[in-house]
């Protein structure tokens, strides 16, 4: 039996190495896309993965989906689109040193894949379903989307939701913040970033994380505070778990879809109810997440930053 699936965006990560004279970027190809990192982790440690998506018919997609394989990852669900191009997106500086995202998406292979062309066994056979919003962000991916997760609850499965808002692939800021509050809607498990929170409901990471799990019914919440760490509740405990900072970052591309998988994995292995976890299993869970995403930073990339067991060990005493 499959753990979890996933479905959404493989793409190319093209980062920032360095700026010329007149501004412009030397870049480094990584393979990456928010479900896929996610996977990425999860496989790492030992979890049964797969990926529903569409890559294009080029040297990037073929590419990524032997990426996926080697990182563990089935790919049956994968579809090959002979007529658009696999996802790009471009990671550059601004002028104060924050991130600042570009897409070659216009279309993307990602936002092509229709219901039709998904392999439903993956989900029959998975335990979760995990997605984002950037799949429903363009027709037809945004009808799969919607239609895959409400199979998914109606056969059973726990659902996962990672917002990963990405401002300029969306047409409106409305049309964004409709798409993350249904996600909401439909989740029974949510990673949500901060500034996510802010973005929906102008509240702090506590205040955030206690409205989602009172408004949208879900049984688990974590928000995700970059270095500072991440905050979580379920209807039985709440806390806050810090960051590491001994870690010297590098690359924080993926980090929050690598705490995502992270702490999925340590929820599969508890196998218990999400909401009934206790105090100590959420701690336990959200340390190993904020370690393994941590360590990801200093290293280059999505799915290939991912750590191993072995080196998270001895920061888990």
């Amino acid at each position: 039996m499959t753990d979890v699936v996933a479905m959404g965006e493989v793409l190319i990560d093209f980062t920032c190495q360095s700026v010329d004279g007149d501004g412009y970027p030397t870049m480094a190809a990584h393979p990456g896309g928010a479900p896929a990192n996610f996977l990425a982790a999860l496989a790492k440690f030992g979890a049964k993965a797969a990926m529903l998506g569409k890559v294009g018919n080029d040297a990037f997609g073929r590419l990524l989906l032997e990426t996926l394989r080697k990182a563990g990852i089935e790919t049956r669900g994968m579809i090959v689109d002979e007529s658009t191009f696999t996802t790009l997106a471009f990671v550059t500086l601004d002028e104060t040193g924050d991130r600042e995202f570009s897409f070659a998406r216009k279309p993307g292979a990602d936002t092509r894949l229709s219901f039709e062309e998904i392999d439903l066994s993956l989900i029959d056979e998975a335990k979760v379903l995990h997605f984002g919003t950037l799949s429903l962000t363009d027709e037809p991916s945004k009808t799969a989307t919607e239609k895959a997760v409400l199979y998914a609850k109606e056969k059973g499965k726990l659902i996962t939701f990672d917002p990963n808002l990405r401002k300029p692939l969306w047409r409106s800021l409305e049309k964004a913040k409709e798409a993350m509050l249904w996600g909401l809607k439909m989740a029974d498990v949510v990673k949500i970033s901060d500034d996510e929170v802010e973005f929906l409901f102008g509240l702090s990471p506590e205040e955030g994380a206690e409205t989602i799990l009172k408004e949208f019914d879900c049984k688990l919440v974590f928000v995700t505070c970059g270095a500072d760490g991440c905050v979580f509740c379920n209807p039985i405990a709440k806390g806050k778990v810090p960051g590491i900072d001994s870690f010297r970052r590098k690359d924080t591309t993926g980090a929050g879809d690598i705490f995502g998988g992270s702490v999925l994995f340590k929820l599969l292995r508890f196998r218990e109810d999400p909401a009934l976890l206790s105090e100590e299993k959420l701690r336990e869970a959200a340390h190993f997440a904020c370690v393994s995403a941590g360590m990801s930073t200093t290293r280059s990339g999505g799915i290939s930053s991912v750590p191993s067991i072995e080196e998270i060990q001895p920061y888990l005493s």
